[in-house]
């Protein structure tokens, strides 16, 4: 499956002064997305005893660090008590690098208001050196079964002629 999506549960404490979820929140959803997707248990994990999820997996090398994000607010977000959801998935895989997708919507399957797009790229490093690792051809793997299309920025659209 390549999109995944997880509920986000908000909190009253979420909106700012504006009445509007706060945008700092939306990194913190990212930030939630990218960890539950990276504890989904691989498929046949544990049959050899090697890594259970992408997670452990990465932490055999090393760290995944965040290098970029780009936020586009589509439609102000105000508290609410049923959840939002966030979807993620995989737009790019480079040779440390990969960026993920983020779609952050009111309905948990399909269509339903968008509050906002993002991506965010990432960089695998040594945990002593701090210098950029290569994926290895696992990772690769497990990622190009999360991978989909571009994040469709508005601004992406513009660019290529198109009406939004």
């Amino acid at each position: 499956m390549a999109i995944h999506r997880f509920p986000i549960q908000l909190r009253f404490g979420d909106e700012d002064s504006n009445g509007h979820v706060n945008n700092v929140r939306y990194v913190q959803f990212l930030e939630e997305a990218r960890v539950r997707l990276s504890l989904l248990p691989l498929p046949g994990a544990g049959a050899d005893g090697g890594p259970q999820n992408f997670r452990s997996l990465t932490a055999q090398a090393g760290v995944t660090l965040v290098a970029r994000q780009e936020i586009e607010y589509r439609t102000p977000l105000t508290y609410r008590q049923e959840p939002v959801w966030i979807e993620i998935w995989v737009t790019r895989i480079g040779g440390a690098s990969l960026a993920y997708g983020f779609r952050l919507t009111d309905a948990d399957a399909g269509g339903g208001t968008v509050f906002a797009l993002a991506e965010a790229d990432m960089v695998m490093v040594s945990r002593e050196t701090g210098a950029p690792l290569a994926l290895s051809a696992r990772q690769r793997e497990i990622l190009e079964g999360w991978r989909d299309g571009p994040v469709p920025f508005r601004r992406a659209a513009a660019a290529a002629g198109a009406v939004n």
